[in-house]
């Protein structure tokens, strides 16, 4: 059994380059850059009016003559002279000729001319060529998640298609005798089944598209069969149940034979001790804790980092603060522990139902309190790490 620094350690330091593919920009949503990308154009490309106004050539006096309109988006470019101006709306061109540009609620006009009411200054209001970025110039870099600010800033450099990292092919395998499909009729000795349910919802958050499930009967032979073709076909397999030390729980064997190597199984934890984390060939096996509760755990903490390795993500998982504790809490035994809270403004409160087995905690929690091996009793006032759910 090892700490959970070590597990987080040895997951970290396992090097994973990524395929890359181009794709349409408008299918990029959180996928991660696999290049830089240039602007192939200056940004703003010319000089810009911010505002809804008045494009003035600038003269001594308070007085103009408006002798053009211009609307965003015409290419009109009118010869003003000092005293003259025209009529601009935001996102239109600034004519060469103008210095500034007075908003419309500054002046008064009577037919073609206007009186301005304020004081008005050089370039007010314009934004300049290339204000945003310059051509040629890094728009945004390897590595960046491509979120819808991203997207749009592309989008604004008249960028189609980019480079991403292709996300990996996941395979999800559901064991035990005991589980049902929801929606069916729930029978004696049953339980409806829910982890394949969550971990696919908690992939597809982070864009996993290609992501197989598998369900398989507690017996050695179909067990070692689904694996094997899992593995055959995916780069990350996770497994739920099915990797504790019961009769019936045939994963671990099942890997063994198949030639996987183990880089560790078993972490002194609370909840989800029973967590194996191994790799075949090119595969990489996460075999999950059955009791729900334990596997969105394990899922959040060890396998959320390394599939965002695998994207060519620069984060290290879920954002981790400290927070000031609201209630006391007392753990048994030398296990460190992940405890479901929620957290409001720089506080955080420990949830009542923390057992491995419920989900209604979680389903109402908004953040994880780590307790560490070394620490018994947290009591209100103290910072505690405090891991932010997504």
């Amino acid at each position: 059994m090892i700490s959970v620094s070590e597990a987080l350690s040895i997951i970290s330091k396992i090097s994973y380059i990524p395929e890359q593919k181009i794709i349409l920009l408008k299918d990029a949503h959180e996928l991660i850059l696999s290049e830089d990308i240039f602007s192939p154009i200056d940004m703003p490309p010319f000089r810009q009016s911010a505002m809804d106004g008045y494009a003035l050539c600038m003269n001594s006096g308070n007085s103009y003559e408006i002798i053009e309109e211009i609307q965003a988006g015409t290419d009109k470019n009118p010869k003003l002279l000092p005293g003259q101006g025209a009529r601009i709306f935001t996102g239109a061109r600034v004519p060469d000729a103008a210095d500034t540009i007075v908003i419309q609620e500054k002046v008064t006009r009577i037919e073609n001319n206007i009186t301005i009411l304020d004081t008005i200054s050089a370039n007010q209001n314009i934004r300049p060529t290339s204000e945003q970025i310059q051509k040629g110039q890094v728009a945004l870099t390897e590595g960046t998640k491509l979120t819808p600010a991203a997207i749009g800033f592309i989008a604004g450099l008249g960028i189609d298609k980019v480079a991403v990292y292709t996300p990996p092919k996941i395979a999800v395998i559901t064991t035990g005798n005991e589980l049902l499909k929801p929606g069916t009729k729930l029978t004696d000795g049953k339980v409806y089944e829910s982890n394949s349910i969550q971990l696919d919802a908690a992939l597809q958050q982070l864009q996993i598209k290609e992501i197989t499930h598998y369900k398989v009967q507690d017996e050695y032979q179909s067990t070692k069969n689904i694996i094997n073709q899992a593995i055959q076909n995916h780069d990350i397999v996770l497994i739920s149940g099915g990797i504790s030390v019961g009769d019936y729980d045939f994963v671990q064997q099942a890997l063994s034979e198949l030639g996987t190597e183990q880089l560790f199984y078993k972490i002194k934890q609370k909840p989800g001790k029973p967590l194996f984390f191994g790799k075949n060939k090119k595969t990489f096996i996460f075999a999950l804790p059955g009791n729900p509760a334990s596997s969105l755990t394990c899922f959040y903490i060890y396998v959320l980092p390394f599939v965002l390795k695998t994207m060519g993500a620069r984060s290290n998982g879920l954002r981790r603060t400290t927070k000031l504790l609201t209630t006391t809490f007392t753990k048994k035994g030398d296990r460190a522990q992940f405890l479901k809270a929620n957290v409001s403004d720089d506080a955080v409160t420990i949830l009542e139902g923390q057992s491995s087995s419920m989900l209604y905690t979680y389903a109402i929690a908004n953040a994880l309190v780590y307790v560490p091996e070394n620490k018994n009793t947290i009591s209100p006032g103290e910072k505690v790490e405090t891991i932010l759910l997504p």
